[in-house]
């Protein structure tokens, strides 16, 4: 026998009814759903490699999963020679050597990065070299060691560095570029016969350690120089436009040496380079260079004239709605054979799976274009994000900025490679986005579209430390007179982001009461992970009676009584219009019937979601 609140065999002849009326607004409603999400020329190799034993111990008096704040990066320049072909051992392997600029924020005599993977060549008898910058000399180390546990290359000094000054830390390393699709790694593809080879990267979440040291927090953002040492017949690629690029004779070969641009200051998981032989075509929009890449036979097939024609327009919509303008010079967009995401958003390098950049006119379906569109907004969406997460536990605000966790946790759960990847789920995705729409719909999208531009012209320049974009809108609200809210919108959506799941309000029309309760498919089940506000929740309540909207109003307790919702024996009552709000919603029997007769008269009195929406609620509260 179903569990159910006030549901009965009613409901389930209600459903059956509802599915054979309405089957062709469900289709039509079915769409898209995104889940899933960044100088110097070099002339001489890295030396050759030492490697320190795995098994070798490791002290560090940093026994913390996060990185201490005493040091904070600046600026990198990064050179990387991937080798496309096997070596002896039929392993693909990269070189690369990487100065990192620090300031020292205060008085330490440890240096903590991370590095993950890495090989790095002993410098003397250290791992690394650090040296001051102004005055260039060498920095003492005791002694350095890599403390996989925690993926940390430690540097203990002999002395303290000083408060203020800047330094630099140089390391040489190789790295293996496998096909685990992360990191900097190694995609396959055929084409005519043969077997090319692309050298591509995956930084999100916490993958650039694997690549070369750094400081790999999103609130540490710095400027980048890439270097890509690569065969002279391939082109290589990173998120800023090539300021040289030469050809060069050495190690009894030729070899392109391109450097980059500096990028901006950004996070390291926004970091992205690739070396291929893939071609592309562009175009120039308000002097933006926008191009597509694809290998050879997709582009001259036309895969890419679709994405090519739409990403003009979709950066126009993103300035005028944010009134942000495009922060790049150029919007590389390449689809990649192997990906594991739908796609990643690295600034002006944006990397797809290939069914989600590629749009074949002759063979693909409107979904798959609609899926190609949906994607590339998304990605170009994040294009505009000048705002940067302090640490993980706010990764929601980013990408659904585009049952459970919560939304938003406390740092100290969220610390590990494996804890910061779980973060992006449906739940960060999908819940994000629908508590995201939810603020928009009791704020009206005006006033939510005006907090978020003061939040983000009050964070681009640093990391995310307050309640995200609830505290721009708590003054976007408090700036006008024409609506009116509970309690501030800080109070109203920690609700909603710190409390796992979501409510289900149930109506009783015969007496006016309505009650909220955590909705849960097994209402026996234990929730283990308490709340502070006892799965409670500030809901928004839109409705409508017998087809005429009514005035809106707030459920802020577990049970309260409303008289406006009673109705006779012929109005039916339903409620969160156009399901803005974040919740299901039941009703005594006498309601459903109403609704139900309503359906079986003239559906479309009902309007077209909240028809799904029945269909889903009867069936899950049935269950």
């Amino acid at each position: 026998m179903a569990k159910g609140q006030i549901v009965s065999k009613v409901l389930a002849v209600f459903a059956i009814v509802v599915v054979a009326a309405i089957l062709g607004s469900i289709i039509a409603l079915a769409t898209s759903y995104v889940e899933e999400r960044i100088k110097h020329p070099v002339t001489t190799l890295p030396p050759p490699i030492t490697t320190p034993s795995p098994d070798a111990p490791c002290f560090n008096p940093w026994d913390e999963s996060r990185l201490p704040y005493s040091l904070i990066p600046s600026g990198y320049s990064v050179t990387l020679w991937p080798s496309l072909k096997p070596n002896d051992e039929g392993m693909f392997t990269f070189k690369g050597n990487s100065t990192v600029v620090f300031k020292c924020e205060k008085k330490t005599d440890l240096i903590v990065i991370h590095s993950r993977l890495l090989n790095l060549t002993t410098k003397g008898e250290h791992l690394a070299d650090v040296r001051d910058v102004s005055s260039s000399k060498s920095v003492d180390i005791q002694y350095s060691c890599l403390d996989t546990s925690n993926e940390f290359l430690v540097v203990q000094l002999r002395a303290n560095l000083t408060e203020g000054k800047t330094y630099e830390m140089i390391t040489d390393f190789t790295g293996e570029l496998s096909d685990d699709l992360v990191g900097f790694y190694r995609s396959e593809y055929m084409e005519g016969g043969d077997k090319k080879l692309v050298a591509t990267t995956q930084m999100q979440p916490t993958y650039a350690r694997t690549v070369f040291p750094c400081f790999d927090e999103p609130a540490m953002k710095a400027h980048f120089n890439i270097t890509l040492i690569h065969d002279p017949k391939l082109v290589a690629l990173s998120n800023s436009p090539v300021i040289d690029s030469v050809n060069r004779t050495f190690d009894k070969a030729e070899w392109g040496i391109t450097t980059f641009h500096p990028t901006p200051d950004m996070s390291t998981y926004l970091l992205a380079f690739i070396v291929c032989d893939f071609k592309n075509i562009h175009a120039l929009n308000r002097n933006v260079s926008i191009r597509i890449w694809a290998r050879p036979e997709a582009i001259a097939e036309q895969q890419g004239d679709y994405a090519l024609n739409i990403t003009g327009p979709i950066l126009q919509y993103f300035e005028d709605y944010y009134s942000i303008p495009y922060p790049l010079a150029k919007s590389d967009q390449i689809a990649l054979p192997d990906f594991s995401a739908g796609a990643m958003e690295n600034w002006g390098l944006v990397t797809y799976r290939e069914t989600a950049l590629l749009y074949n006119p002759n063979i693909s379906s409107t979904s798959n274009k609609e899926w190609v569109a949906t994607v590339i907004a998304h990605e170009l969406a994040h294009q505009k994000d000048l705002i940067v997460l302090h640490h993980y536990q706010k990764v929601f605000a980013v990408d659904a900025l585009n049952s459970s966790h919560p939304l938003s946790l406390d740092e100290e759960e969220i610390s590990t490679p494996l804890q910061i990847g779980n973060l992006f789920d449906s739940i960060t995705y999908s819940k994000g986005a629908a508590v995201l729409r939810m603020l928009s719909g009791f704020l009206t999208e005006n006033l939510f579209v005006g907090g978020l531009k003061d939040f983000a012209r009050y964070f681009s320049a640093s990391g995310v430390h307050k309640p995200l974009p609830r505290v721009s809108h708590c003054k976007a609200v408090n700036k006008q007179q024409n609506i009116t809210l509970p309690d501030s919108v800080e109070n109203i959506m920690n609700r909603w982001v710190l409390q796992m799941g979501f409510p289900v309000v149930t109506i009783n029309t015969t007496t006016g009461t309505l009650t909220q309760k955590h909705f849960l498919l097994d209402p026996d089940a234990e929730v283990t992970r308490s709340s502070q506000f006892n799965y409670t929740w500030f809901v928004p309540v839109s409705w409508m009676k017998s087809g005429i909207l009514q005035t809106d109003f707030w459920l802020l307790n577990t049970s309260e009584t409303n008289t406006t919702v009673q109705s006779n024996s012929t109005d039916w009552v339903l409620a969160n219009i156009n399901c803005t709000g974040y919740y299901r919603v039941n009703y005594d029997t006498e309601n459903w019937n109403r609704l139900l007769q309503q359906l079986q008269d003239n559906f479309t009195e009902i309007p077209v979601i909240n028809r799904a929406q029945l269909i889903d609620d009867a069936f899950n509260l049935a269950r």
